[in-house]
């Protein structure tokens, strides 16, 4: 048990200070609020090697924590909506067999956006914003995409 709370501790320090580094690097690209998600990795390493209990721990662990830290409520609830709908896609995907890592990331991308996109309709009430989605999935599948090589070269070279 201690072996386990030792390994959530740490993943989830590694996904906080991705999250920071994240928070200091200057925006990129044509879409407003795009970010890389490199936290996504120790999310990727937890559902590949762990399990997905304890990658929906971790990533519970990191978003409750980083907001506390460094955001808002409102950072919170975008940050909850994406990592759920993010990872609840990703746990299905991998589990059905058909989809490698970067296909599996690729669309926790997509998915992590999705969930942010529906919070901000229901936080402004209007369903106007859905006009963003079509640049949020290319971003996600592109971020993600490279997240998800990341986490294989991770995954593969990394025991638990």
């Amino acid at each position: 048990m201690a072996k386990k709370i030792a390994r959530w501790g740490l993943l989830t320090a590694a996904a906080m200070a991705l999250s920071w580094l994240e928070s200091m690097l200057p925006a990129f690209g044509m879409v407003p609020g795009m970010k890389l998600g490199l936290a996504n990795i120790v999310t990727l390493f937890a559902l590949y090697r762990m399990s997905l209990r304890d990658a929906a721990g971790i990533s519970l662990a990191r978003v409750l924590l980083t907001a506390a830290s460094f955001g808002n409520a409102y950072s919170f609830a975008y940050s909850l909506a994406g990592a759920a709908l993010s990872l609840a896609v990703m746990a299905g995907l991998r589990r059905s067999g058909w989809f490698s890592i970067l296909g599996v990331s690729a669309a926790g991308g997509v998915c992590h956006n999705l969930g942010q996109l529906l919070v901000a309709i229901s936080v402004l009430g209007t369903a106007r914003l859905g006009w963003y989605l079509p640049a949020l999935a290319v971003s996600g599948t592109l971020t993600g995409a490279g997240i998800g090589l990341a986490g294989g070269l991770i995954v593969r070279r990394v025991k638990v």
